[in-house]
Protein backbone atom coordinates (compact mmCIF):
# COMPACT_ATOMS: atom_id res chain seq x y z
CA UNK A 1 0.00 0.00 0.00
CA UNK A 2 1.51 3.32 -1.07
CA UNK A 3 1.64 6.35 1.24
CA UNK A 4 -0.92 8.16 -0.94
CA UNK A 5 -3.38 5.27 -0.58
CA UNK A 6 -2.77 5.17 3.18
CA UNK A 7 -3.46 8.89 3.50
CA UNK A 8 -6.67 8.55 1.49
CA UNK A 9 -7.93 5.73 3.73
CA UNK A 10 -6.90 7.67 6.84
CA UNK A 11 -8.98 10.67 5.75
CA UNK A 12 -12.02 8.48 5.13
CA UNK A 13 -11.63 6.82 8.55
CA UNK A 14 -12.05 10.17 10.35
CA UNK A 15 -15.82 10.18 9.84
CA UNK A 16 -16.56 6.55 10.80
CA UNK A 17 -18.27 5.68 14.09
CA UNK A 18 -16.60 2.99 16.20
CA UNK A 19 -18.13 0.80 18.90
CA UNK A 20 -16.09 -1.29 21.32
CA UNK A 21 -17.14 -4.51 23.04
CA UNK A 22 -16.09 -4.13 26.66
CA UNK A 23 -13.00 -6.09 27.80
CA UNK A 24 -12.36 -7.56 24.37
CA UNK A 25 -10.32 -6.78 21.23
CA UNK A 26 -13.49 -6.71 19.08
CA UNK A 27 -14.86 -3.52 17.54
CA UNK A 28 -17.73 -2.64 15.22
CA UNK A 29 -17.12 0.14 12.68
CA UNK A 30 -20.07 1.73 10.94
CA UNK A 31 -19.92 2.02 7.15
CA UNK A 32 -19.79 5.40 5.43
CA UNK A 33 -23.48 5.09 4.53
CA UNK A 34 -24.36 4.10 8.11
CA UNK A 35 -26.27 1.02 6.98
CA UNK A 36 -24.02 -1.81 8.26
CA UNK A 37 -21.14 -2.36 10.68
CA UNK A 38 -17.86 -4.15 9.94
CA UNK A 39 -16.32 -6.36 12.59
CA UNK A 40 -12.72 -5.55 13.48
CA UNK A 41 -10.38 -7.47 15.77
CA UNK A 42 -7.56 -5.19 16.87
CA UNK A 43 -5.00 -6.29 19.47
CA UNK A 44 -1.89 -4.35 18.39
CA UNK A 45 -0.30 -2.58 15.43
CA UNK A 46 0.75 -5.95 14.04
CA UNK A 47 -2.25 -8.10 15.04
CA UNK A 48 -5.55 -7.02 13.49
CA UNK A 49 -8.30 -8.23 11.15
CA UNK A 50 -11.40 -6.84 9.46
CA UNK A 51 -14.20 -8.72 7.67
CA UNK A 52 -14.53 -6.14 4.89
CA UNK A 53 -13.66 -7.04 1.28
CA UNK A 54 -11.05 -4.28 1.05
CA UNK A 55 -8.99 -5.84 3.85
CA UNK A 56 -9.29 -9.37 2.45
CA UNK A 57 -8.02 -8.20 -0.93
CA UNK A 58 -5.25 -5.89 0.32
CA UNK A 59 -3.88 -8.20 3.03
CA UNK A 60 -3.07 -10.90 0.46
CA UNK A 61 -0.54 -8.63 -1.26
CA UNK A 62 0.66 -6.65 1.76
CA UNK A 63 0.90 -8.10 5.28
CA UNK A 64 0.94 -4.52 6.69
CA UNK A 65 -2.24 -3.47 4.88
CA UNK A 66 -4.82 -1.58 6.96
CA UNK A 67 -8.30 -0.76 5.71
CA UNK A 68 -10.14 2.40 6.73
CA UNK A 69 -12.10 0.50 9.40
CA UNK A 70 -8.90 -0.62 11.15
CA UNK A 71 -7.53 2.93 10.88
CA UNK A 72 -10.73 4.26 12.47
CA UNK A 73 -10.14 1.96 15.46
CA UNK A 74 -6.48 3.05 15.70
CA UNK A 75 -7.51 6.73 15.74
CA UNK A 76 -10.09 6.27 18.51
CA UNK A 77 -10.04 6.17 22.28
CA UNK A 78 -12.51 4.42 24.55
CA UNK A 79 -14.97 6.59 26.47
CA UNK A 80 -18.43 6.14 28.01
CA UNK A 81 -20.12 4.18 30.79
CA UNK A 82 -22.51 1.80 29.00
CA UNK A 83 -22.71 -1.75 30.24
CA UNK A 84 -21.73 -3.72 27.15
CA UNK A 85 -20.74 -1.30 24.39
CA UNK A 86 -18.65 1.87 24.40
CA UNK A 87 -18.89 4.48 21.65
CA UNK A 88 -15.37 5.54 20.74
CA UNK A 89 -14.94 9.30 20.57
CA UNK A 90 -12.25 10.08 18.01
CA UNK A 91 -9.40 12.10 19.44
CA UNK A 92 -9.20 15.59 17.96
CA UNK A 93 -6.48 18.23 18.32
CA UNK A 94 -7.30 20.81 20.98
CA UNK A 95 -5.67 24.01 22.26
CA UNK A 96 -5.02 23.83 25.99
CA UNK A 97 -6.52 26.80 27.85
CA UNK A 98 -3.24 27.34 29.71
CA UNK A 99 -1.78 28.67 26.44
CA UNK A 100 -4.39 31.47 26.22
CA UNK A 101 -3.62 34.82 27.87
CA UNK A 102 -6.26 37.52 28.42
CA UNK A 103 -5.10 41.16 28.21
CA UNK A 104 -7.67 43.96 28.49
CA UNK A 105 -10.51 41.50 27.77
CA UNK A 106 -8.75 40.26 24.61
CA UNK A 107 -7.53 36.69 24.18
CA UNK A 108 -4.07 35.96 22.80
CA UNK A 109 -2.45 32.59 22.15
CA UNK A 110 1.13 31.74 23.07
CA UNK A 111 3.53 30.43 20.43
CA UNK A 112 4.08 27.31 22.55
CA UNK A 113 0.34 26.58 22.33
CA UNK A 114 0.35 26.88 18.53
CA UNK A 115 3.30 24.49 18.39
CA UNK A 116 1.52 22.04 20.71
CA UNK A 117 -1.56 21.88 18.45
CA UNK A 118 0.69 21.57 15.38
CA UNK A 119 2.28 18.45 16.85
CA UNK A 120 -1.18 17.08 17.60
CA UNK A 121 -1.94 17.53 13.89
CA UNK A 122 1.15 15.47 12.96
CA UNK A 123 3.56 18.26 12.09
CA UNK A 124 6.53 16.77 10.20
CA UNK A 125 8.59 19.79 9.08
CA UNK A 126 9.13 23.51 9.63
CA UNK A 127 11.30 25.49 7.20
CA UNK A 128 12.22 29.14 7.70
CA UNK A 129 13.76 31.29 4.94
CA UNK A 130 15.35 34.69 5.58
CA UNK A 131 13.91 36.94 2.83
CA UNK A 132 15.36 40.27 3.95
CA UNK A 133 18.42 40.89 6.13
CA UNK A 134 18.11 43.97 8.40
CA UNK A 135 20.21 46.95 7.27
CA UNK A 136 20.24 50.74 7.33
CA UNK A 137 18.66 50.83 3.86
CA UNK A 138 15.51 49.01 5.03
CA UNK A 139 15.36 50.62 8.50
CA UNK A 140 16.72 47.46 10.16
CA UNK A 141 13.72 45.36 9.10
CA UNK A 142 14.11 41.58 9.02
CA UNK A 143 11.60 39.49 7.04
CA UNK A 144 11.31 35.70 7.24
CA UNK A 145 9.06 33.18 5.50
CA UNK A 146 7.94 30.03 7.35
CA UNK A 147 6.59 26.90 5.67
CA UNK A 148 5.05 24.10 7.73
CA UNK A 149 3.98 20.67 6.49
CA UNK A 150 1.74 18.00 8.03
CA UNK A 151 1.90 14.23 7.70
CA UNK A 152 -1.02 14.18 5.27
CA UNK A 153 0.81 16.51 2.86
CA UNK A 154 -0.88 19.81 3.72
CA UNK A 155 1.38 22.87 3.47
CA UNK A 156 0.93 26.28 5.12
CA UNK A 157 3.17 29.32 4.69
CA UNK A 158 3.31 32.91 5.94
CA UNK A 159 5.80 35.72 6.57
CA UNK A 160 6.84 37.71 9.62
CA UNK A 161 8.73 40.97 9.99
CA UNK A 162 10.60 42.61 12.85
CA UNK A 163 12.30 45.98 13.30
CA UNK A 164 13.17 48.25 16.26
CA UNK A 165 9.84 50.09 15.83
CA UNK A 166 7.55 47.02 16.12
CA UNK A 167 9.55 45.11 18.75
CA UNK A 168 10.00 45.53 22.46
CA UNK A 169 13.33 47.06 23.39
CA UNK A 170 14.38 43.82 25.12
CA UNK A 171 14.31 41.86 21.85
CA UNK A 172 15.26 44.67 19.46
CA UNK A 173 18.76 43.18 19.15
CA UNK A 174 17.36 39.84 17.91
CA UNK A 175 15.36 40.96 14.87
CA UNK A 176 15.96 37.87 12.69
CA UNK A 177 14.98 35.54 15.51
CA UNK A 178 11.82 37.58 16.21
CA UNK A 179 10.85 37.68 12.52
CA UNK A 180 11.29 33.89 12.34
CA UNK A 181 9.09 33.32 15.41
CA UNK A 182 6.35 35.58 14.03
CA UNK A 183 6.41 33.87 10.63
CA UNK A 184 6.11 30.42 12.23
CA UNK A 185 3.34 31.62 14.55
CA UNK A 186 1.28 32.88 11.61
CA UNK A 187 1.82 29.69 9.63
CA UNK A 188 0.85 27.58 12.67
CA UNK A 189 -2.31 29.68 13.15
CA UNK A 190 -3.42 28.80 9.62
CA UNK A 191 -2.54 25.15 10.13
CA UNK A 192 -4.24 24.93 13.55
CA UNK A 193 -7.30 26.96 12.43
CA UNK A 194 -6.82 29.39 15.34
CA UNK A 195 -8.00 32.94 14.81
CA UNK A 196 -6.45 34.47 17.93
CA UNK A 197 -3.37 36.64 17.47
CA UNK A 198 -0.17 35.19 18.90
CA UNK A 199 1.26 37.17 21.82
CA UNK A 200 4.68 37.05 20.13
CA UNK A 201 3.26 38.94 17.13
CA UNK A 202 2.69 42.07 19.23
CA UNK A 203 5.32 44.76 19.19
CA UNK A 204 4.23 46.27 22.51
CA UNK A 205 1.41 45.79 25.01
CA UNK A 206 0.35 49.37 24.16
CA UNK A 207 -1.08 47.90 20.95
CA UNK A 208 -3.56 45.99 23.13
CA UNK A 209 -4.28 48.45 25.93
CA UNK A 210 -4.64 51.45 23.61
CA UNK A 211 -2.08 53.56 25.51
CA UNK A 212 0.18 55.86 23.52
CA UNK A 213 3.66 54.42 23.03
CA UNK A 214 6.68 56.14 24.51
CA UNK A 215 8.56 58.57 22.32
CA UNK A 216 11.70 56.46 22.64
CA UNK A 217 11.70 52.68 22.52
CA UNK A 218 14.54 52.39 25.03
CA UNK A 219 12.56 54.17 27.79
CA UNK A 220 10.71 51.01 28.86
CA UNK A 221 12.98 50.49 31.88
CA UNK A 222 13.29 54.20 32.85
CA UNK A 223 11.42 55.09 36.03
CA UNK A 224 10.47 58.66 37.00
CA UNK A 225 12.49 60.26 39.78
CA UNK A 226 10.38 61.16 42.79
CA UNK A 227 11.75 64.07 44.78
CA UNK A 228 11.87 63.26 48.51
CA UNK A 229 9.55 65.37 50.67
CA UNK A 230 11.27 67.14 53.50
CA UNK A 231 9.47 66.81 56.82
CA UNK A 232 8.45 70.10 58.36
CA UNK A 233 9.83 71.01 61.79
CA UNK A 234 7.22 70.89 64.58
CA UNK A 235 5.89 74.30 65.62
CA UNK A 236 6.08 74.91 69.37
CA UNK A 237 3.55 77.41 70.75
CA UNK A 238 5.02 80.45 72.51
CA UNK A 239 3.15 79.77 75.74
CA UNK A 240 4.19 76.11 75.87
CA UNK A 241 6.67 74.92 78.45
CA UNK A 242 10.15 75.10 76.99
CA UNK A 243 11.97 71.83 76.94
CA UNK A 244 15.67 71.62 77.55
CA UNK A 245 17.91 69.96 75.01
CA UNK A 246 18.38 67.02 77.35
CA UNK A 247 14.58 66.53 77.70
CA UNK A 248 14.14 66.53 73.93
CA UNK A 249 16.88 63.93 73.51
CA UNK A 250 15.41 61.73 76.24
CA UNK A 251 11.92 61.90 74.70
CA UNK A 252 13.28 60.96 71.29
CA UNK A 253 15.14 57.97 72.70
CA UNK A 254 12.07 56.65 74.49
CA UNK A 255 10.00 56.68 71.33
CA UNK A 256 9.85 53.23 69.70
CA UNK A 257 11.77 53.09 66.47
CA UNK A 258 10.14 51.63 63.39
CA UNK A 259 12.03 48.76 61.83
CA UNK A 260 11.94 48.55 58.08
CA UNK A 261 11.43 45.05 56.76
CA UNK A 262 13.38 44.45 53.57
CA UNK A 263 11.28 43.10 50.76
CA UNK A 264 12.76 40.24 48.72
CA UNK A 265 14.07 41.47 45.40
CA UNK A 266 15.04 39.89 42.13
CA UNK A 267 18.39 41.62 41.86
CA UNK A 268 17.31 44.39 39.46
CA UNK A 269 16.52 46.94 42.15
CA UNK A 270 12.77 47.08 41.77
CA UNK A 271 12.08 44.97 44.86
CA UNK A 272 9.78 42.48 43.22
CA UNK A 273 10.33 38.87 42.35
CA UNK A 274 8.34 37.17 39.65
CA UNK A 275 8.39 33.49 38.76
CA UNK A 276 6.74 32.31 35.61
CA UNK A 277 5.02 28.95 35.76
CA UNK A 278 6.22 26.75 32.92
CA UNK A 279 3.30 24.69 31.50
CA UNK A 280 3.76 20.93 31.81
CA UNK A 281 3.11 18.43 29.06
CA UNK A 282 -0.52 18.45 27.91
CA UNK A 283 -2.73 15.37 27.82
CA UNK A 284 -2.65 15.45 24.01
CA UNK A 285 1.17 15.44 24.01
CA UNK A 286 1.20 12.62 26.55
CA UNK A 287 -1.17 10.55 24.40
CA UNK A 288 0.87 11.25 21.26
CA UNK A 289 4.11 10.38 23.08
CA UNK A 290 2.98 6.98 24.34
CA UNK A 291 1.22 6.09 21.07
CA UNK A 292 4.41 6.89 19.19
CA UNK A 293 6.56 4.87 21.60
CA UNK A 294 4.18 1.91 21.28
CA UNK A 295 4.30 2.02 17.50
CA UNK A 296 8.08 2.33 17.50
CA UNK A 297 8.43 -0.60 19.88
CA UNK A 298 9.82 1.36 22.84
CA UNK A 299 8.96 0.05 26.29
CA UNK A 300 7.80 2.30 29.11
CA UNK A 301 11.13 1.74 30.90
CA UNK A 302 13.02 2.74 27.76
CA UNK A 303 10.98 5.95 27.38
CA UNK A 304 11.52 6.84 31.04
CA UNK A 305 15.27 6.20 30.69
CA UNK A 306 15.56 8.34 27.55
CA UNK A 307 13.59 11.20 29.13
CA UNK A 308 15.74 11.11 32.27
CA UNK A 309 18.98 11.06 30.29
CA UNK A 310 17.84 13.89 27.97
CA UNK A 311 16.05 16.22 30.39
CA UNK A 312 16.88 14.91 33.88
CA UNK A 313 13.21 14.34 34.80
CA UNK A 314 10.71 11.49 34.28
CA UNK A 315 8.21 11.66 31.41
CA UNK A 316 5.34 12.89 33.60
CA UNK A 317 7.36 16.00 34.59
CA UNK A 318 8.32 17.11 31.05
CA UNK A 319 7.35 20.65 30.12
CA UNK A 320 5.22 21.32 27.05
CA UNK A 321 8.25 22.53 25.07
CA UNK A 322 10.42 19.57 26.14
CA UNK A 323 7.60 17.16 25.30
CA UNK A 324 7.41 18.54 21.77
CA UNK A 325 11.17 18.12 21.36
CA UNK A 326 11.01 14.61 22.84
CA UNK A 327 8.28 13.59 20.37
CA UNK A 328 10.41 14.75 17.45
CA UNK A 329 13.38 12.92 18.96
CA UNK A 330 11.40 9.66 19.13
CA UNK A 331 10.16 10.12 15.56
CA UNK A 332 13.77 10.19 14.38
CA UNK A 333 15.03 7.48 16.72
CA UNK A 334 15.44 3.98 15.32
Amino acid sequence: MTSAEALKRSEKSQNLKVFHLEDSPWYYVESEEGKICYKVCYESDTEYHCNCADFAKGFKNDQNFKCKHIMAVMNSITEGDSENVHYLERWRPKLDESFIKKIDDKDFVLYSGLLDVAHQKNLISVDVELIQFPSDDNKQTAICKATVKTFDGKIFADIGDANPQNCNSKVAKHLIRMASTRAKARAFRDMDNIGMTALEELGDLNEVTGNKPHAHTQSDNVKPFIKPVKKAEPVIPANAKAETKEEVNVSNETKPKKTKVAKPGNGNGNGTAKTEKVPLMSEAQKSALFNLSRRRGFSVEDIEKRATEKYGVPVEQLTSVNAGEFIRYLQQAS
